[in-house]
């Protein structure tokens, strides 16, 4: 059974994304760089999200990992 992942945050982590940019949103909870990827996970079984900005606006990343709306944020923070 694997790990479950490291809660980095009790709250959304708010980002300003830019239109059509890539960002690879940590799993693991494990990153010094929330919410992004900075290779903390490696060998473990966690892999980064990517998230490909729709449009250039605030959006929402998960902080607590829980989410079941990776890598946004669906309150899950809440009931931890």
């Amino acid at each position: 059974m694997s790990q479950p992942p490291i809660i980095a945050q009790d709250s959304p982590i708010p980002v300003e994304v830019e239109e059509g940019k890539s960002y690879f949103w940590c799993s693991c909870g494990q990153s010094k760089r929330q919410p992004f990827c900075d290779g903390s996970h490696k060998g473990s079984t966690f892999e980064p999200v990517k998230y490909t900005a729709e449009a250039s606006k605030k959006v929402f990343f998960c902080g607590c990992k829980h989410t079941s709306k990776q890598p946004l944020c669906d309150g899950s923070h809440s009931k931890l």
